[in-house]
């Protein structure tokens, strides 16, 4: 090199260095390539860049980084001079910077109201579409800068769309949004983020991909309550890659079966290397990788391998036709960007991900200051769990290490010695006069679990002993010995009408039998045999004194979420009954991401509360202590709570409706009722007054959490056939499906 071409180096060398201010405003770069004739796809050959960059750099999306900055500015610079910007377009003020990162201050205490959800933000467009495996079918989304002051244009909502991601978070801090989509393409690797962003990463392994995303992606959320903590941002690897971070494309046997790669893997190797540590589960399908905190920040990122099965088809997909494997980057970041918006951040299986909502709205601990000293200290939340208390014996599963000696290895505990609060599976065989009528028609309630959990009163401290025949107490959430065989339900009079209790299942137990004796049974269960005139007297009693409505800020973030999303696909409150109807059948075909978030989002729902009773999974011998555990949320007396106050809801609903029309349900699935009816649609069946209204108390067809929609149609003839054929009366209700992603227990 000639030492002329040295000092032209050295020159362009400082012109990279203070590029970062020379570049006009985004609507000059355009007007002045325009002005030139020159395409987007001319200026990225010169460059030696993508046109989809070339693009957002015009669009304001992102800015051009050395050594492609400079250039393109020498670029402008001359073409501004050959077309100058008429007077009357002179640029308007340039965007400020975006605010640095701090420490997160701990907050002052101050007196704590029920937290209400967190409204998503704004709307914003559609990413684009995946492309067919066709060459050439359509573009890559533009990718862009990484640097994090890169300016975004502000998203517009479209007619096609009522509601998407949003562009951009509240809190600066996150302003790419709570997760991204990390693909590669032609050697590229790519971060598409909520909005339709995408990020250009220079990453080339998995701890320094950590690295930029803690210090450069601006990806989080911010907490759901000021006591809470922020939630990490998540990274969700596609095939692409993984091929190019060096994991493998699928986990062997023995590594499905241990959750994890092997300690000598070469990515666990580097993770190590690079000072970075992963939590006890290991790189697995939900990986998360952290550094020490920096003051009161955490500096976490969780990954979320798909081709590992993270996110599960039964709960994130379509289980019968998956779509998750193939679909492109920026719809999954549409997709899970909405669940994070609506819901919170995903932080593994959908019932992971409810349970660690419930905790977010209901955080265990604030900051307090102490008086004496001015220094802040941890103090626990009345209204939340706190602490992992005492088991019963009763309320634990037989696996559980409190139940070790004992019973016999294959007892089965009877009613009176285990809390069996389940939801109803129930079936009888058709009267002669319902075999009249030609269809079987069942409807479902809406996430009947979330329903359930509104407003009911759970125990948020250790049990209490109560004995020799304790008076009953409905205000006492807890688990109650009492004999409930004298409970006829025959002589019940409702609204002045005498209803054939033969052909309704009893609401004490969940196959719809009558007690036989002494048996333990949840607080709303009780309730509810008070509330039908049955005198009761409780043997003994394990009741919790500090009590609260733990779960309605988790009900109600669940309940806008699901009424938001199922407005998206045409479906609101504000319908009829046959336009409701209609509406549902065709939701799916409107949109068909929303009808997945309406999955996740049921699942959710249900997850959550069956984790407050988890099962060990087979980590350790039979009754040795499993890691849930060890959870404040594992609380089995909360979720029998939830489950008698669904079922005896469902049966109170179950009475007002055989006395308003003699009508009686022939099966029920958890939350799935079957009636004999003489047309195939619900409003065939459902009881309504002369003025076209639903009968107060009964069932009611609609869109928000405990009304009824229509899961499916079949007729008697099919029923009796499937009898025949198993030669027995067993349940057909969730076999009844015209929506085979409905009933089970949403």
């Amino acid at each position: 090199m000639s030492a002329e071409d040295e000092l032209f180096s050295a020159v362009d060398a400082l012109l990279e260095q203070v590029a970062k201010d020379d570049l006009p405003l985004p609507a000059e770069r355009r007007r002045l390539r325009e002005a030139a004739g020159l395409s987007q796809a001319q200026i990225a050959t010169a460059l030696n860049a993508r046109r989809e960059a070339v693009g957002n750099w015009e669009t304001g999306k992102t800015e051009p980084r050395p050594p492609k900055r400079a250039a393109y500015a020498r670029l402008l610079e001359g073409l501004a001079a050959r077309f100058p910007a008429p007077a009357a377009d002179a640029p308007a003020a340039p965007a400020p910077a975006a605010p640095q990162v701090f420490s997160e201050p701990v907050p002052e205490p101050v007196p704590e109201p029920v937290p209400e959800p967190v409204p998503a933000p704004a709307p914003a467009p559609a990413p684009p579409s995946r492309p067919k495996a066709v060459a050439n079918s359509t573009t890559r989304p533009a990718a862009t800068s990484s640097r994090p002051a890169a300016k975004k244009t502000a998203a517009k909502k479209t007619a096609a769309k009522r509601t998407t991601v949003p562009a951009t978070a509240a809190d600066p801090r996150f302003e790419n949004g709570p997760l991204a989509v990390i693909d590669c393409e032609d050697g590229q690797v790519s971060a598409y983020c909520v909005g339709g962003l995408v990020l250009d990463v220079p990453a080339k392994s998995i701890p320094a991909l950590v690295d930029w995303t803690l210090t450069e992606a601006r990806l989080g959320q911010a907490r759901l309550h000021r006591n809470g903590r922020d939630a990490d941002p998540v990274l969700v690897l596609t095939a692409s890659a993984l091929e190019r971070y060096g994991l493998p494309a699928a986990l062997s046997q023995q590594e499905q079966r241990a959750g994890r790669l092997p300690a000598g893997h070469k990515v666990v190797k580097q993770i190590e290397k690079a000072g970075l540590q992963l939590t006890q589960r290991g790189f697995g399908p939900w990986a998360r990788l952290y550094r020490d905190p920096e003051g009161s920040t955490r500096r976490c990122v969780q990954l979320c391998v798909l081709p590992w099965n993270a996110l599960d088809a039964r709960e994130w997909d379509q289980k019968d036709d998956p779509r998750l494997p193939t679909m492109h980057p920026a719809d999954l970041a549409r997709y899970l960007g909405l669940y994070a918006a609506r819901v919170t951040t995903p932080r593994g299986s959908t019932a992971t991900t409810g349970l660690e909502l419930m905790t977010a709205l209901r955080p265990p601990t604030r900051a307090e200051k102490d008086p004496d000293t001015g220094e802040f200290r941890r103090a626990f939340n009345d209204d939340a769990l706190t602490a992992v208390y005492d088991v019963v014996e009763c309320e634990v599963p037989d696996e559980h290490p409190v139940l070790k000696g004992r019973f016999a290895r294959h007892h089965l505990r009877t009613p009176a010695e285990m809390l069996m609060e389940e939801p109803y599976d129930w079936c009888r065989p058709l009267t002669d006069e319902e075999c009249a009528n030609p269809y079987l028609v069942v409807v479902d309630l809406n996430m009947s679990f979330a329903a359930a959990a509104n407003g009911l009163t759970v125990g948020l401290n250790g049990p209490t002993h109560l004995t020799g025949n304790p008076p009953f107490d409905p205000a006492l959430p807890g688990s109650w010995l009492v004999d409930l065989s004298h409970a006829d339900l025959a002589r019940l009079p409702v609204n002045g009408r005498t209803v054939d209790t033969d052909r309704l299942p009893s609401p004490f137990t969940p196959k719809g039998e009558r007690p036989q004796g002494p048996a333990w049974y949840a607080t709303p269960t009780v309730a509810y045999a008070v509330e039908l005139g049955f005198d009761v007297a409780p043997i003994e009693a394990y009741v919790r004194t500090r009590t609260g409505r733990y779960l309605d800020p988790w009900y109600k973030r669940l309940r806008d979420a699901y009424v938001e999303t199922m407005a998206d696909m045409g479906v609101t409150t504000d319908l009829s009954g046959q336009e409701f109807l209609e509406a549902m059948a065709r939701r799916k075909q409107a949109d068909p991401t929303m009808a997945l978030l309406e999955t996740a989002i049921k699942a959710t729902a249900k997850g959550a509360i069956g984790k407050l009773r988890q099962r060990s999974r087979g980590q350790v011998p039979y009754h040795e202590p499993y890691p849930a555990l060890n959870r404040e949320t594992w609380r089995p007396d909360i979720r029998a709570a939830v489950l008698a106050a669904q079922r005896v809801g469902l049966h109170r609903k179950l009475l007002k409706t055989a006395a308003a029309a003699d009508l009686y349900p022939v099966a029920i699935g958890t939350d799935a009722i079957v009636y004999p009816s003489p047309g195939p649609s619900p409003l065939d069946v459902l009881p309504y007054t002369p003025e076209g209204k639903p009968v107060p108390g009964t069932f009611r067809l609609g869109v928000s959490p405990g009304m009824v929609k229509h899961q499916g149609t079949q007729t008697v003839l099919w029923a009796e056939a499937r009898f025949e054929e198993r030669g027995e009366v067993f349940n057909i209700a969730n076999l009844i499906k015209t929506d085979q992603s409905a009933g089970e227990g949403e």
